[in-house]
């Protein structure tokens, strides 16, 4: 006899199964998609709900403890309630990714419920177990306080809109559809919006390192309900994938080894989830079990067995940046002082699971998927399938939080190899588990390094040897290790230099890119060696920073000319009060960060706009993961052509409708590719001036830095004229496409002041600590060039040093024989109730002619966090210490 028990779910009897769980339910039941699947096991909060008035977890309840009692999602929410929390997340900027965000309005409902006009502390209190990789909390706090304040009356939400340009509030684009929960992430996508849907999933790896003898499939193919298993002999183009490198298996094939545990082998796709588990169960693989690299220094042993025998070597990159003779400056140098350096691997811990759904499209396959570059998923799903790119098609959906995680295929070609080959359409997800296993990681550095300086604390050489463990594949490890080695040095006028780096092949999980992209790492160990010669030389921390401060017009150690954006000497000047005025326990840090790849590489910002039906309609490849480049580029568009945004439209990014614009990497898009929406709506703007019979005015005048760029001003009568969308009806149809090169100069390239990226970002943290050893605050100075929109410059610096603060006090990925240990709850995330107060402060100066002088910020916001909490601490408990995460403070697991 059926069992069931009936709960009240948005105020409507439900009759289920007592042993499913509550979010199952939810999600694939009733189809309420507000409540999102982060991890499974409680630890998120991306599931939460409200069960009879008390904000809880759907993930870990089951429906048998749930008889008789009501529930309540965002879809239950009253029209009122509905519209303040959207215009409240909105105008605080507590939206980034979003895929939190739902869960974090249940929160605040359910407190507001009890406790209508509650407490900063309150509210944090009531979001402490639901975690917010992308905001730092505080505007989500900020958010909940603004929504309990509307509900108290009925008063009118205000209208949001108007023209908003360059600099001008603005809400999100898609504030709406996040909060509400109706956006759709690439899991929201289910059998009613695409009929005859199949789940699919990789059976991985027992042993980081061995052949694999035998596969045996018949049981799981003989199972009712198993649509494919495939191995890598049902691959019909290359095994092989990669991002720059291409040497990462799709499925390892019988007779080869294994590189590391996350490895897939076999690809088993089945009618429901449950089936599925059942075969993979079923399918059988015979291995011969080989000792494994566990870390840089076995994989560089002279009998060291090769990851990659057809590289010949496991080093995977190598780096020698010299000017000058450092050893003979150093050793000439009143003070020098010298280090080893320890920094650890780090999980993205994103919020949203890598998951991937592909169809059969005309003869090739169209793939949904949540990532940080469609162009480059297309182009390695094309040649593991052996087709022409053109036969792929890649469109994002709301990519929940990447951080550097999803710029590598995880979970793309498998959905896509499933629906080629059955000509099925195939989800792929990976639960939180497989996450944290396979996607690349932050790397782990060794660094020795030696800073010399006068007797005046002027910096006169650095000398460092970095090795990192760049796990099983290629992924981003070149490029990390060379932004490591040309960020090495800092922000600081000095030219002598030695900075050599190694990158080698293990058969740990891979590293790749993550939000500060080896500058993270080496940074660290240049500020504290910069803590170290400020003592020497009787001066104090923030006294050797201005005093060796890089300045518009000087050379940084990497040969580039500073140009007239260039303000961290304003960071630091911004941040003096706090760090002299703030009590004894204060540490202070400052970094630089490129925008834009760089280095000699082709790197173009590209964008589309369309007119059509009243509207401008944008369409462009660069991916939003959070940071917000749609809004960015509609407020571009706006200030631009001089348009209100009701009058634009900024779409999804796919393949088939959007110029390539590179990857959303190294702080690219807004620069880039703002660059490249200005100008298509420069051109846009001027045929409204023609069609309305008005003139165009216009002057240029050329960059005194960057060749071959001119800013067009418009004189000022030209530049009042505003329009509506009803003046688009006489450019329906018309299309402006814009492309931007960021032209720079190759790594070693023979000129005297090479220009190694078109736009540098500059900051300085302070770190200030109560008595007690907690952080009172941290101050983060940015310079961004020019501020596009507040709110969302004021999330990132917030939210990135947060996750910087993480990175110095908590966050550990350990590793056993190669194997991560940690759970999603026990990364050692930072929550709300712990996250420290961020005051962001944006100087804006002139100089960079490209998207109205805007400098992406994404990655600088995490680099010199750490540094700046570890010169507190080393104030506070006079530890001088080198590796994080630290020890011995109220963060630590190790006290």
């Amino acid at each position: 006899m059926d069992r069931t028990c009936k709960l009240w779910i948005n105020g409507r009897e439900v009759a289920v199964d007592p042993d499913r769980k509550l979010i199952d339910i939810l999600r694939r039941d009733l189809r309420l998609k507000s409540v999102k699947d982060g991890c499974s096991e409680g630890a998120c909060g991306t599931c939460t709900v409200i069960i009879d008035g008390k904000a809880t977890k759907a993930c870990v309840q089951k429906a048998g403890r749930l008889e008789g009692k009501h529930i309540v999602t965002v879809e239950g929410l009253s029209q009122r309630e509905k519209d303040v929390f959207v215009y409240a997340f909105g105008e605080a900027g507590a939206v980034q990714c979003g895929f939190c965000i739902p869960g974090m309005v249940m929160c605040g409902k359910a407190l507001i419920d009890t406790n209508p006009k509650p407490t900063r502390l309150e509210i944090t209190a009531a979001i402490r177990n639901n975690i917010c990789r992308c905001t730092g909390y505080k505007k989500i706090i900020d958010a909940i306080a603004l929504a309990a304040e509307l509900l108290q009356d009925d008063a009118p939400i205000p209208v949001v809109g108007g023209y908003r340009g360059v600099g001008d509030p603005c809400q999100r684009v898609n504030v709406k559809t996040k909060v509400l929960g109706t956006g759709k992430y690439t899991d929201d996508l289910d059998d009613v919006d695409l009929p005859d849907m199949c789940y699919g999933s990789a059976i991985r790896s027992a042993y980081p390192r061995a052949v694999v003898k035998a596969i045996h499939t018949e049981r799981a193919k003989a199972l009712p309900g198993v649509v494919c298993v495939l191995t890598a002999d049902d691959i019909p183009g290359s095994v092989k994938v990669g991002h720059l490198k291409v040497d990462w298996d799709t499925l390892i094939p019988v007779g080869t080894a294994t590189h590391y545990l996350g490895d897939a082998i076999v690809m088993v796709a089945a009618e429901t989830p449950e089936i599925l588990a059942e075969a993979k169960k079923l399918v059988e693989i015979e291995y011969e079990e080989l000792p494994p690299l566990t870390c840089a220094e076995e994989a560089l042993a002279e009998d060291a067995p090769l990851v990659h025998p057809s590289a010949g070597t496991n080093i995977l990159a190598h780096e020698h940046l010299v000017r000058g003779d450092a050893d003979a400056v150093i050793a000439a140098s009143k003070y020098k002082v010298t280090h080893h350096f320890e920094t650890p691997w780090t999980e993205h811990a994103f919020l949203e699971p890598e998951c991937a759904v592909a169809m059969p499209f005309d003869d090739g396959v169209f793939v949904y998927s949540s990532d940080q570059g469609i162009y480059d998923t297309r182009r390695e799903t094309a040649l593991m399938l052996g087709l022409p790119e053109e036969k792929i098609i890649v469109e994002n959906c709301f990519v929940g939080g990447g951080f550097g995680g999803k710029e590598d295929v995880t979970v793309q070609h498998l959905a896509a190899l499933v629906a080629y080959v059955c000509k099925r359409i195939c989800k792929v997800k990976l639960t939180r588990q497989e996450s944290i296993l396979i996607h690349p990681k932050r790397h782990q550095f060794s660094m020795d390094l030696t800073t010399a300086c006068d007797e005046n604390g002027k910096l006169t050489a650095m000398k460092l040897i970095a090795v990192t463990d760049n796990g099983a594949y290629a992924s981003l490890g070149g490029p990390v290790l060379q932004r490591a080695c040309t960020h090495a040095a800092g922000p600081y006028n000095y030219q002598t230099i030695d900075i050599e780096g190694t990158a080698v092949y293990t058969n740990n999980p891979p590293a790749g890119a993550f939000r500060g992209f080896g500058v993270t790492q080496t940074i660290f160990a240049t500020e504290l060696n910069l803590n170290k010669l400020a003592e020497l030389a009787g001066i104090d921390p923030w006294e050797i920073r201005y005093r060796n401060a890089i300045r518009p017009g000087e050379v940084l150690p990497n040969g580039q000319i500073a140009d007239p954006s260039t303000g961290l000497v304003e960071t630091l000047e911004a941040v003096k009060d706090a760090y002299y005025h703030s009590g004894p326990y204060v540490g202070i840090a400052c970094a630089l960060k490129n925008s834009g790849v760089g280095v000699g590489l082709p790197d173009y910002g590209r964008c589309r706009l369309v007119v059509r039906d009243g509207r401008v309609h944008i369409y462009s490849s660069a991916s939003c993961i959070g940071q917000g480049v749609g809004t960015v580029l509609v407020q571009i568009v706006s200030q631009a052509a001089g348009l209100p945004i009701e009058a634009i439209k900024w779409h999804m990014p796919n393949t088939a409708t959007s110029p390539d614009a590179g990857t959303t990497s190294g702080s690219r898009q807004t620069t880039l590719t703002g660059e490249a929406a200005r100008r298509a709506a420069k051109d846009l703007r001027r045929d409204l001036f023609h069609a309305k019979g008005l003139v165009y005015e216009e002057t240029s005048r050329p960059s005194d830095y960057l060749e071959g760029v001119t800013v067009e001003q418009e004189s000022s009568a030209t530049a009042r004229v505003r329009f509506t969308g009803s003046d688009l009806d006489t450019l329906s149809g018309r299309e402006y496409i814009g492309e931007y090169l960021g032209k720079t100069d190759k790594m070693g390239a023979d000129v005297e002041n090479p220009v190694s990226h078109v736009a540098y970002g500059y900051a300085t943290h302070v770190c200030i600590l109560k008595e007690d050893g907690t952080i009172q605050k941290m101050v983060a100075a940015h310079d961004v060039g020019r501020v596009v929109n507040r709110k969302s410059l004021e999330g990132q610096i917030e939210g990135g040093t947060i996750m910087g603060c993480g990175y110095a006090l908590s966050e550990q990925y350990p590793l056993d024989h190669c194997k991560p240990t940690a759970k999603y709850g026990t990364l050692g995330l930072m929550r709300a109730d712990k996250a420290p107060d961020v005051e962001a402060i944006a100087i804006e100066k002139e100089g960079v002619d490209v998207a109205y002088g805007a400098i992406g910020v994404g990655e600088i916001t995490s680099i010199p966090t750490a540094p700046a909490v570890a010169g507190a601490y080393y104030k506070w408990n006079g530890q001088f210490q080198t590796e994080i995460p630290l020890v011995g403070t109220p963060y630590s697991r190790k006290k």
